[in-house]
This record gives structure tokens, sequence and C-alpha cells, in this order.
């Protein structure tokens, strides 16, 4: 199969959910034989524009776009379909609901099977405007619409396309990244402050709907003796909301602001944390916990359904979601209880390994796009006849 990818910024992956999904998937359908175009953000590659590189087999097309927020992926997303359209793809994939608004321009143009994969409801992320907000959730109903398959992933997503739209979706979750080996002497560690099994982390890009400043405010209230909170991620387009976070921490010597940590710093502080929270209010299904629960990390997090869905059942702890007094209770419980806490990691780290894999998400993928090729080809009048409706 020849497949097109549209919606991810580029590879190798640097920070995105998105991205390293990308990497996890496509490498693994190239080593079967498939053809992967993905077309990238030159701003993101740093590519000149319409020129290829190589990202384990996947040739990675960097398309043009405009500097300005939010505009960057539209454009890029655009051209993106225009250029995969005619007869050279067999399955033209998009992920993400923004990107998606041009599913239409594929659906129309080329003879390609349409997939799109939604990560989340972005439009309900407060870091976009009203305009950008319309402009993604104009991109759901676009996939609902023209999408020969839209996939989902989390339980949470496919009860949502069935109640508002009465649309049935393909569940197929994320899987948590591999780790590389990491220090095993703490030096990064030791460096900033830390003491193993002695911290709170929080992974994940500083955004609001995170609500990392809802666990910082927990933190500074518990001062549970001897332990620190880690917040380790990158700003997207929040520059603001981190400011105000950092002003929150102040001159705090328990809270240590990481940044963004990637390949063996990462693994090092995500193995060496006693617990890792996301206290998020919206998710798809985060990869951040997933690693977090495959490396044995005791695991807490807000009562929303994706994270019902990864740590319920005595898998971790969860805490009513955006209410500071729960979170409070619940972290101070958690510290306090270490033998049961572990023992919820344990639990968390075999179901990972049963259920979460992205052998079995490349497997799941690939056997969709079979079956949509197998379908029958729309005809230029029906396409006609559905763009008239």
């Amino acid at each position: 199969m020849k497949i097109a990818v549209i919606g991810a910024k580029g590879l190798p992956p640097k920070q995105g959910g998105i991205e390293h999904y990308c990497a996890e998937v496509y490498p693994r359908m190239v080593a079967q034989g498939h053809s992967i175009d993905l077309f990238a953000r030159c701003s993101y590659t740093e590519n000149p524009p319409f020129s290829r590189d190589e990202f384990q087999g996947v040739q990675v097309i960097s398309v043009p776009g405009l500097p300005m927020r939010g505009f960057d992926a539209f454009v890029t997303s655009a051209l993106g379909a225009m250029s995969a359209g005619g007869k050279q793809y067999d399955i033209v994939h998009f992920h993400a609901l923004g990107p998606s608004l041009f599913s239409s321009v594929s659906k129309i143009a080329s003879n390609a099977k349409v997939v799109v994969t939604c990560q989340g409801l972005d439009w309900q992320r407060s870091k976009w405007g009203n305009f950008s907000s319309r402009i993604i959730y104009t991109g759901e109903k676009a996939a609902v619409r023209f999408a020969h398959k839209i996939v989902v992933v989390s339980k949470d997503l496919q009860s949502y396309f069935w109640q508002t739209y009465g649309k049935k979706t393909d569940y197929i979750p994320n899987a948590p990244a591999t780790y590389p080996e990491s220090d095993a002497d703490f030096t990064y560690g030791n460096k900033v402050g830390l003491t193993k099994g002695r911290y709170i982390l929080f992974l994940g890009r500083l955004v609001p709907e995170k609500r990392p400043e809802l666990l910082v405010e927990a933190f500074l209230r518990l001062k549970p003796p001897g332990w620190k909170l880690v917040l380790a991620g990158g700003v997207s387009d929040t520059k603001v909301y981190t400011s105000e976070l950092l002003s929150m921490i102040g001159s705090s010597r328990d809270v240590i602001f990481a940044g963004e940590l990637l390949g063996t710093r990462k693994a090092e502080i995500m193995r060496g944390a006693g617990l890792f929270v996301l206290p998020s209010d919206l998710e798809g299904l985060p990869l951040a916990m997933l690693e977090a629960m495959q490396e044995g990390i005791p695991v807490m997090g807000s009562d929303i359904e994706p994270h019902q869905q990864l740590i319920s059942n005595n898998r971790g702890v969860l805490f009513e979601t955006g209410n500071l007094e729960s979170c409070i209770n619940r972290l101070g419980w958690a510290i306090n209880n270490p033998v049961e806490l572990a023992a919820m990691a344990k639990n968390a780290r075999n179901y990972i390994k049963t259920n979460y894999s992205w052998e079995k998400i490349t497997t799941e993928n690939l056997k969709l796009y079979t079956e949509l090729l197998a379908s029958p080809t729309t005809s230029v009048s029906e396409k006609q006849k559905e763009f008239s409706v």
C-alpha cells in the first residue's frame, strides 16, 4: 500500500503525541513493505519547501506554511491534501481534527480511501481562541461527513461520536513509547536536587487544560515532608499561562521547573519518580500516563473518562476533576500509603503490557486499510451527490 499522512508536524518527533504516534506506527508499516509519505511542516523540520527527508524508511515531505499561530497547521494541511490528490495513494490518513478540515479535498480529488484519527477534541483546548476553535470544530464535522473511517484512541471519544453524530468509529488506542536506557546513577536528578522515589512528576505540555497549576497549588498546600514536585514539559502557544505558572511557584525550592525533557534524561526522571500525576480536564488517551504505567511508576489522575479507562480497578489513584481539596486529599493518601501504591503500579504495568502495544496498533491500522481498499470505490457521480448535500 502507498499511504499519505497529513496532520503531523514532522519526524523525528520533538514534542507532541501525534508525532510520537507516527514515529512508532509508520516505520513499522514500512518494515512490512508499505510506502509512507508524511507531509510535514517546514517550520518543524527546518528543511526547504517540498524537500524530502527520511525517518526510518518514512519519506518526510516538508510543506511551507505561514509563521502564525494556528495558520501554519492550516496551510500545511491544505497543501498536503492537495499534494496527495490524484491516483498515487491508496490511503490518505489525517491526524487530528483541524487538519481533517481538508478531508473533503482528498475525498473528491483522489481515489484514495480517507481515514481520520482523532486523538482528542482539540476545539475544546483553551489555548485556541474562538475563531481557531470554530475552524477545528468544522474539521470535526468534515471528518464525520467525508472520511471513510474515523479512528479514535479512547472509549470516551468513541461514545462522543456515536452520541453526537450517530457515527460508528474504530477504537485503536495509543501505546507507550519505549524508553532508552537511562543513567543508573541518577546524575541529572541529583544535579537538580532530587531524590529517587521522593518526588511527584508532572510530564506534559504546559497548557491550561492539563491543569498543572492545580497540582502546584495542591502540593504547596500539602507540603509533604521530604518530597518535591517536578514540572517537565514544553510550552505550546501558552507563554502567558507558563509565566503565570512560574509566578505561582515563586521562590519555592520544592517545585522544580525542568522544561522539556527528551531521550535518556526524560527516561531518568520518569523512572526515578515516586508518583506521576496528571490533573487534566481534557485528554484523548495520554501517552505520558501510559509511559508511567509501563515503567511501573504509581499514577494519579483526574477522574475524566480516559483516565478512568486506564487507572480504574486498582491501577492508580483518581481524584475529582478540577477539585483542589480532592486533589490534596488523594495526593496525601498516595504519599502515605506506599505499599498500596506499589501494588497499584504492578497492576497497571501488567495491564499496559497486555492491552497496549505498537505492534498491535500497527496491525489494526493495516487491517482497517485493507478492509477499506476491499470495499467499493465511490464513483464520480456519487461524490458529486455527496458534496451537493
